[in-house]
């Protein structure tokens, strides 16, 4: 499965943005996605993720309660909304799908998209 990252862009601090990832290649129903992040000079991290179904999802404690992972298998595509953003959040985001269970590791992922950059201004 081919994935594609994007929504991106420039927010204040308070504000939301939503980024998107589109997946092309295989039956992207048969498919867990999570979203990490990597911000300058930091490992990558893992942010939320959702099960094939949607039926289950996971968050960071840093997110929790201000981001939203859904999907739309009819559509191919998982979103993030991200909502009362703050400056820590800035970082490239990334997409990742498994054809296993759902988890929180990168390295259960076997799948990545190139990433779309969110930067949060103060």
């Amino acid at each position: 499965v081919q994935l594609q990252a994007s929504g991106g862009g420039l927010a204040q601090a308070g504000g939301s943005l939503r980024v998107s990832c589109a997946a092309s290649g295989d039956t992207f129903s048969w498919y867990a996605v999570g979203w990490f992040r990597q911000a300058p000079g930091k490992e990558r991290e893992f942010v939320a993720a959702i099960s094939a179904s949607g039926g289950t999802t996971y968050y960071a404690d840093s997110v929790k309660g201000r981001f939203t992972i859904s999907r739309d298998n009819a559509k191919n595509t998982v979103y993030l909304q991200m909502n009362s953003l703050k400056p820590e959040d800035t970082a490239v985001y990334y997409c990742a799908a498994t054809g296993s269970a759902v988890g929180v590791m990168a390295y259960e992922y076997d799948y990545w998209g190139q990433g779309t950059l969110v930067t949060v201004s103060s």
